[in-house]
């Protein structure tokens, strides 16, 4: 495939066999929600517990459509990561300051590519883009996230952020732009 200009999404893909089963779904949206998390959150362990916290909240509606798990999924896993956000900021304003060596350690990229200059020129650009994704506010960031990254439609973003559609494009063309800014230097 070509690689496309700025942020623009691929042509969008033939519609995907959906999972038979609640666990086959799961396994196959483990990596992008931890980096999803992670870009939310910052934190590794963080990340781990709130992926983990979603995906055995969705096991219990695995009696629902397989067509409704994804934003169903996408929904529980942003909340998660927005009561994990506000309970470290209560704690970190009434309880004790925020260890600094925590925030300030690099972020863990292990890959077992066979190409390590790719596998380099991968980690940066995408430890460029999450330093531009968390930079954004949170809606925005999560509008990229879901539309773009993880290739969501519209309507299904839109229920992941119980939101309306037209705020999801709002946010979504406010992150392009903030983000082409951050990043036309390293272009």
């Amino acid at each position: 495939m070509e690689a496309s200009s700025g942020f623009e999404p691929e042509a969008a893909a033939p519609t995907a066999r959906l999972p038979a089963t609640i666990e086959e779904f799961l396994a196959g949206l483990g990596t992008r929600a931890f980096r999803f998390a992670e870009l939310g959150l910052r934190h590794r362990e963080d990340a781990l517990d709130a992926v983990q916290d979603a995906m055995m909240k969705m096991l219990g509606y695995r009696e629902r459509p397989a067509s409704e798990w994804t934003p169903l999924f996408w929904s529980i896993l942003r909340s998660r990561i927005v009561d994990i956000q506000r309970r470290r900021t209560f704690r970190l304003r009434w309880l004790m300051p925020a260890p600094r060596d925590d925030d300030d350690a690099p972020m863990d990229w292990a890959d077992d590519g066979p190409d390590p200059q790719r596998t380099h020129d991968g980690r940066e650009a995408y430890g460029k883009l999450a330093d531009a994704l968390g930079k954004l506010p949170r809606r925005q960031r999560e509008a990229f996230s879901l539309r773009i990254l993880e290739e969501l439609d519209v309507a299904t973003t839109a229920r992941a952020m119980g939101c309306s559609e037209g705020a999801v494009k709002t946010h979504l063309s406010r992150a392009r732009e903030a983000l082409q800014r951050q990043l036309e230097e390293w272009r």
